[in-house]
């Protein structure tokens, strides 16, 4: 039996102890939100077109000769003879179209599409874009898109002044393509499915297949999920369902995607974010800022009287360095709320502990991928 003279001592050691909070857990994510299904991607499509309507906010003809050549020939197309006539209109604006295409998706159906001018165009504002064939990595015509174009930017100019907000020589047209060609493929007569992690990693490949497995055992009393690696789960489905509602079935499960140790920097604007697993060895470092000023006083030199000589002017430098405290600190992360504290406690800035992760990853104490972007 413990004596009573050693509980207060018991307490007040264990009252001294550190505390350590544990990053709370993953939350669980649906399948379907971490995995696409092997196969099934969307398809980019690219035209060229012309936007007309433009208030004097067009190409300039003679700057952009591709716009005239463009105008011509679908002038021509409509049974309007002006080959050889000089055009001089800066209501038009030749423009790259760009859209996609989404899986499965049928003819006479209606995609989003944008656009942004390639000429010497100011604003694409009010302009309706006229038909433009979309083709495909193939060369086929997959979609056709035409209609108003929706710009967000403004370009206002006069003689004297000028005002610029976002981006005025590129837009978007809400279901502005028609569908005319349907890309191949189905989920029809498949028997073996492969679901991709959006997200590479090992043990959430295992952790998904451990899922599906566990579900259709109960479901239709047999295993059929296989991880083949970091990136793919290979599925066998069962014949008495099909494919759609098989996917359906599998994407609503939930598993806690895992993912390795990283940190990502963002030199740019300062951004810094560390992840769940990053862990730091114990080092120790110091961090102080060196300021260098280098002033420059010119003197001004006056000749003496009647000496006949001149005024100059003789360069005077200051030289001066200043160099911050800097506090040598202890820092370790078993977890990421310690890690965080660590830096915190020291009192740092963005910069300052982008430097700081930088060094202590050349020091080897980083046990984490480093990427700067």
């Amino acid at each position: 039996m413990r004596p009573r003279a050693a509980i207060p001592l018991l307490v007040a050691a264990l009252l001294a102890l550190p505390v350590v909070l544990a990053a709370p857990p993953a939350e669980a994510t649906r399948i379907k939100d971490i995995t696409t299904v092997q196969g099934v991607r969307d398809n980019q499509l690219i035209g060229y077109g012309l936007v007309i309507g433009l208030q004097g906010t067009g190409d300039t003809l003679r700057n952009a000769p591709f716009t005239e050549q463009a105008l011509k020939s679908m002038l021509d197309r409509m049974g309007v003879a002006v080959r050889g006539v000089p055009l001089r209109a800066q209501n038009v604006a030749a423009v790259t179209v760009t859209a996609t295409l989404p899986p499965f998706v049928g003819v006479g159906s209606r995609i989003d599409v944008s656009l942004g001018s390639i000429g010497d165009a100011t604003s694409l504002q009010g302009g309706t874009l006229v038909v433009t064939p979309l083709t495909g990595g193939d060369g086929k015509v997959y979609a056709v898109a035409q209609g108003p174009v929706q710009v967000s930017g403004i370009n206002v100019q006069g003689e004297a002044a000028q005002i610029t907000q976002g981006v005025a020589t590129a837009g978007r047209i809400p279901n502005g393509a028609l569908v005319e060609r349907r890309v191949p493929g189905s989920l029809q007569g498949l028997d073996t499915l492969t679901l991709e992690l959006n997200n590479p990693d090992y043990r959430t490949a295992a952790r998904i297949a451990d899922a599906v497995n566990a579900y259709t055992e109960k479901r239709w009393g047999r295993r059929i999920a296989a991880e083949r690696d970091l990136r793919t789960v290979v599925l066998h489905k069962p014949q008495n369902v099909g494919a759609t509602r098989f996917l359906a079935e599998i994407g609503h499960l939930e598993v806690t995607p895992d993912a390795p140790a990283r940190v990502v920097i963002d030199q740019r604007t300062g951004t810094v974010v560390i992840g769940q697993n990053v862990r730091v060895s114990t080092v120790a470092l110091a961090h102080g800022n060196i300021t260098l000023r280098v002033t420059e006083d010119p003197v001004v030199v006056q000749p003496d009287p009647f000496s006949f000589g001149e005024t100059v002017v003789e360069p005077q430098t200051t030289v001066s360095i200043e160099e911050a405290d800097g506090k040598l600190a202890i820092v370790s992360g078993t977890d990421l709320q310690t890690l965080v504290h660590g830096l915190n406690r020291i009192g740092l800035r963005p910069s300052d502990i982008i430097a700081i992760l930088e060094t202590i990853k050349t020091a080897g104490a980083l046990q984490a991928e480093l990427i700067v972007q």
